[in-house]
């Protein structure tokens, strides 16, 4: 990367938070701009400072991650969350797709898989830990849609909404399709319009659960 990644860390246990920022720091294209324990914090820091990143933990006291994210957004929509989450917090889950967060992380999270997540996102892909992200998905295809879905797809769209689904990114689809990464990022927007998304992780959420996708 030719310009540093700024990322704020915010987790209301220290302890969490000062091991983060050891992996972090092992990074040498990161720069570690600050830290917050509430959702209050995370605003203000974002509001003073260029922040390309946020680690947000779901749970936290005074404003928790959901509403904190909502917020950020709404100022800034530039700027990138990632959920920090337990296996427990899966309630949460479509709370944080919906507020707009680019990834999830969970929080046994190595260096290996935290350099993969942030050079994925900072690049304007999204990603989820395997883990976590098997496990929604099943979750999400046991639930029955509660829509009529009548979507006129065409098959190019079925193929690329199908690999979106899977984890690919836009350079990935392209290369498998022998498309150009622009075609890929036009049918996206295709499909976001057609499913009334506003981002590629709702996308992702409605299309498994209404079966737009074999998973």
């Amino acid at each position: 990367m030719n310009e540093k990644v700024r990322i704020l860390i915010a987790d209301d246990h220290e302890i969490f938070r000062k091991g983060l920022k050891v992996i972090l720091s092992r990074l040498k294209y990161v720069d570690i701009i600050g830290e917050a324990e509430n959702g209050n914090e995370v605003i203000n820091i974002v509001n003073e400072q260029q922040v390309d990143i946020v680690l947000m933990d779901i749970e936290m006291s005074e404003m928790n991650g959901i509403e904190a994210t909502r917020n950020i957004l709404s100022i800034k929509p530039e700027v990138k969350i990632v959920a920090l989450t337990m296996f427990n917090d899966e309630q949460y889950i479509q709370d944080m797709l919906d507020a707009g967060a680019k990834g999830f992380l969970l929080k046994n999270i190595t260096k290996q898989i935290l350099d993969k997540a942030i050079r994925t996102i900072a690049e304007g892909n999204n990603y989820y830990s395997d883990e976590l992200f098997s496990f929604f998905t099943r979750k999400v295809a046991g639930e029955k849609s509660s829509k009529d879905i009548e979507l006129k797809l065409t098959k190019r769209e079925k193929e690329i909404l199908q690999l979106i689904c899977e984890g690919l990114s836009n350079e990935e689809i392209a290369d498998k399709l022998s498309i150009s990464q622009r075609t890929v990022i036009g049918h996206k927007s295709n499909l976001l319009a057609k499913t009334n998304c506003k981002n590629t992780p709702v996308l992702i959420s409605y299309s498994i659960k209404n079966q737009l996708v074999k998973i």
